[in-house]
């Protein structure tokens, strides 16, 4: 079964319409597509929703209009620091794209500038940075178990330019720690090609060691390609499917007919 969960639009930071994105994905075959635009965070307007329900009126119209060629989900992604209300969607994306350090608010991925000035916040301490980041997440997915949690170890996004984190065993030992704090909230994690279709990173999210410790830990997954444009809703999805494999996952999870369930790989 081909879909895909983790899908922005122009509606925050996407460069396609929700309605382009669902007719490529009804051309590629897809099962069931669901949307998952950036929920309302006050601390940066920049590239946020404003307004959930003209979103979410948008997407129950291309529900309705697609019905029978797709299924629809109207899904959002939240950021660790700004709850959404639950019961608007059909599922949620729980993501953290910013640190919380003396009462301010930084982002970890809108640029290498942001990324550069949170290293500066630490003193150039990468184990600092790491472990306050995965702190953090952690403690939202324990509180709030999203359905699914966005891109695990979105710090190391920059990593194939300054390799700063990847080719560190120290923080490969830290970040399997937390992944394990984090596996405890029986929650489904997504492989996230999205750095991978921006050409910032030739491998996915969570990297290959956390992948290893999921399967371990029988862990629920599902592959998302975090798409920001309607050509790439299924990128690199057949080489994720075969490094999985090989890993030896058997299935991932899928949101279909309402529910989330098993579809072998």
């Amino acid at each position: 079964m081909l879909t895909n969960y983790h899908t922005h639009t122009v509606i925050t930071d996407g460069k396609s319409t929700a309605e382009e994105v669902v007719l490529s994905a009804i051309n590629k075959g897809f099962s069931a597509l669901g949307f998952s635009d950036h929920a309302y965070t006050s601390y940066d307007l920049s590239y946020c929703m404003k307004d959930h329900g003209k979103y979410i009126k948008t997407i129950n119209e291309l529900k309705e209009k697609y019905k029978n060629e797709i299924q629809i989900y109207c899904g959002i992604e939240e950021d660790s620091w700004e709850f959404v209300d639950r019961d608007n969607f059909d599922y949620i994306v729980g993501s953290k794209h910013y640190m919380l350090i003396n009462g301010g608010y930084y982002p970890v991925d809108s640029g290498e500038k942001t990324y550069e000035k949170c290293m500066e916040l630490f003193n150039g301490d990468e184990m600092a940075f790491a472990k306050t980041y995965y702190e953090q997440f952690v403690s939202y997915i324990k509180e709030r178990r999203p359905d699914i949690v966005g891109h695990f170890d979105l710090i190391t996004k920059y990593d194939e330019k300054y390799i700063v984190f990847l080719n560190n065993p120290q923080y490969h030992s830290l970040s399997e720690k937390y992944m394990d704090y984090a596996l405890e909230n029986d929650v489904i994690f997504e492989i996230n090609t999205g750095a991978m279709a921006k050409e910032l990173r030739t491998s996915q999210y969570p990297y290959i060691n956390l992948l290893h410790l999921m399967k371990k830990r029988n862990a629920r997954i599902t592959i998302s390609s975090d798409s920001h444009h309607k050509d790439t809703i299924d990128f690199a999805f057949e080489d994720i499917k075969h490094m999985l494999r090989d890993i030896g996952f058997e299935h991932i999870y899928v949101l279909y007919d309402g529910e989330f369930k098993k579809d072998r790989i």
